[in-house]
């Protein structure tokens, strides 16, 4: 898939999406379920309410959570293929040691998302958007699959590249 993003789309995302907030919040719904909203501040202990509730807006005003009666939060169809975005960014990252062989599930994701923005941006010689540049290292190379999940997931939600929320980076 060849996508081309600009560099203000691609920041405004990967600021959203390495938000360690947000990160917590997808992974914790994909990997235990729906949370009740009383269930929140328990569940998110190392969250401070104020950070806990801009992750909450933000995921919910880009459609990756919703309500569901009686259970709470819930992943949508785009929460759940970002959680999967996640999984293989801290795959390749837990594999590769990177950014430490010691790191937590966030900052691996962070980190990994972060490596990945600029080849989204390369300029190529005629001025258009090419993925790498020439010629892929075996590390790039290796960054395939987060690569083209993440290609793919920004592809499908348009939304997160045109809205930048600094608060969330917090």
């Amino acid at each position: 898939m060849t996508t081309h993003f600009s560099h203000v789309e691609v920041r405004s995302a990967v600021d959203l999406l390495a938000s360690r907030s947000l990160i917590r919040l997808i992974t914790e719904i994909d990997d235990n379920g729906a949370i009740p909203p009383r269930r929140m501040p328990s569940t998110f202990p190392d969250l401070s309410s104020h950070q806990l509730r801009r992750a909450t807006e933000a995921a919910c005003a880009h459609a990756l959570v919703r309500t569901a009666s009686g259970s709470g939060l819930e992943l949508t169809d785009s929460g759940a293929e970002l959680a999967d975005l996640y999984d293989a960014a801290a795959r390749w990252a837990r594999r590769h040691a990177y950014p430490a062989p010691v790191c937590d599930f966030s900052s691996r994701v962070r980190h990994v998302l972060d490596l990945l923005a600029p080849s989204l941006v390369a300029k190529g010689a005629d001025g258009r958007m090419w993925p790498w540049g020439a010629r892929a290292s075996s590390t790039e190379a290796d960054l395939a699959r987060p690569r083209a999940l993440l290609i793919e997931w920004l592809a499908g939600n348009s939304q997160v590249t045109r809205v930048a929320d600094p608060e969330l980076a917090a």
